[in-house]
């Protein structure tokens, strides 16, 4: 509670003009940024155990699940998306003192996100019959493949209410409550996995047999505990926005939730060009899994389970990043310009810090990373391999990472959308197609190493001339 009271303290400095010591903004930047790590570790510590319960069932359910996962990564990029456009206003409004005006834009962006987000479910659940075939992989994971995309696409609405609630709670200032809850969401679904991967078994503690029920559905399983644990915590934190959120309180007033043209217009201007990026993006990367396809089971499950293990890296750079949009996001809303380029230089430095530190850690421990994971030898040492490379790409990944979130926060999303396509296209797809054929899943993974290395130094570049900050105000 004191921690949170701090917060909001710091963040009253901002919409107020009170001047800030250089203390002051560091502090405000752990306070944000260190709930919003934890929950993204914990996220990706719940892919981690998720796919080690997958991974002991055999690679071909392994397989089956990494097939689609980027193509899972595209309808969840378009979702987050549509959230951005009406979280980024909210923290405008917030900063600019605009209660009313922000909690108008969390009723009309609740209703268009979630709407959009059943009609892209509509078609994902369309797709999912022939998407293992489109993408190359062998007729054996065809059907646990479609299955899984399809109990995913079911979930898409909800998905969507999670991540514009807990955006829009963030963007007020908020950042434990969205945090506590995702972490939430990643026990939940560890624990509901653990009954409906696996089937009825019995355990041995300490000479007693102990029975655990189970339903034994296998890669349905997994997929079936992520949309439960979804729902639950989609509802939890929609219940915070509308009663318990201070400034975005549904009570404080009565407001329109009908749409206006001056609120869908400007959440369509900064969300097409993320919508639009992350649509190029994640077709680079279901390219990639095509490219990969071909190399076999042991590649594509040792592609997958990579960029889970590669997950717990870049992360916590999410979690810099979150707190950089909130925090640029709200200076730039009380027109304080000096500000905003220190808390953009402040988490720059934080996020490449962590993330070279937590590059290292996966350079000396990825065998070990991967045998938590996964039993099959071919599948340990190739991805052991492949991690081993990525790992000297962090601090540049880093650098883009944060540098997109800054941006995002200032509403420049045309700029660093069409950095990250020409990066992953011209540079990545390019290199991976050709590296392939001779290096197999390695040439994939140095091609990556490249171009993340490549992308962080235009992010770099385009974030200290600062035309960005001048365009923004």
């Amino acid at each position: 509670m004191a921690q949170t009271n701090g917060t909001q303290t710091l963040l009253a400095m901002i919409r107020e003009g009170k001047e800030m010591t250089w203390e002051h903004q560091l502090k405000l930047f752990i306070y944000l940024s260190f709930p919003s790590i934890l929950a993204q570790i914990s996220s990706v510590l719940m892919q981690y155990i998720d796919a080690s319960m997958v991974g002991h069932l055999g690679a071909s359910e392994a397989a089956s699940i990494g097939l689609v996962s980027t193509s899972t990564w595209l309808f969840g990029g378009c979702c987050a998306a549509i959230a951005t456009g009406f979280s980024v206003q909210v923290a405008h409004r917030i900063g600019a003192n605009d209660h009313s005006g922000a909690r108008n834009v969390v009723r009309q962006g609740i209703l268009t996100a979630i709407g959009l987000a059943a009609c892209l479910a509509l078609i994902a659940m369309a797709i999912s019959p022939f998407l293992p075939g489109w993408l190359g992989a062998d007729e054996e994971i065809h059907a646990n493949a479609t299955l899984y995309f399809f109990i995913f696409a079911t979930c898409l609405p909800l998905m969507e209410l999670n991540n514009i609630a807990g955006g829009m709670v963030r963007c007020a200032g908020n950042m434990k409550v969205p945090s506590m809850l995702n972490i939430l969401l990643c026990i939940q679904d560890v624990i509901y996995n653990f009954f409906l991967i696996f089937p009825s078994r019995t355990y041995q503690i300490f000479d007693t047999d102990v029975y655990v029920p189970g339903a034994g559905l296998g890669v349905a399983g997994a997929a079936l505990g992520t949309v439960l644990a979804v729902a639950v915590t989609a509802a939890a934190k929609a219940y915070y926005l509308f009663f318990r959120c201070k400034e975005l309180n549904m009570k404080a007033d009565k407001g329109s939730w009908k749409p206006t043209s001056q609120i869908l217009g400007r959440a369509a201007k900064i969300s097409s060009p993320i919508a639009l990026e992350r649509v190029i993006m994640t077709s680079a990367q279901i390219v990639t899994t095509a490219i990969v396809a071909p190399l076999g089971m042991f590649a594509i499950a040792a592609n997958s389970f990579g960029i889970t293990i590669e997950s717990l890296c870049y992360m916590p750079g999410y979690g810099i990043a979150d707190a950089s949009t909130t925090l640029v996001g709200q200076s730039l809303g009380a027109k304080r310009k000096k500000l905003t380029r220190w808390f953009a230089i402040i988490g720059i430095t934080l996020g490449m810090g962590v993330m070279t530190i937590m590059g290292a850690v996966m350079f000396f421990f990825a065998p070990e990373m991967m045998g938590m994971i996964t039993n099959q030898p071919e599948i340990i040492s190739l991805g052991a391999e492949v991690l081993k490379v990525e790992a000297f790409a962090e601090p540049f990944f880093a650098a883009s990472i944060v540098a997109y979130g800054i941006l995002v926060g200032s509403g420049n999303t045309l700029l660093s959308s069409s950095t990250n396509f020409c990066s992953i296209w011209l540079v990545r797809i390019t290199l991976a197609f050709l590296l392939a054929p001779t290096y197999g899943l390695m040439g994939v993974w140095i091609a990556m190493a490249i171009e993340l290395t490549f992308r962080g130094c235009v992010f770099l570049f385009h974030l200290f001339r600062w035309k960005w900050l001048d365009k923004s105000l």
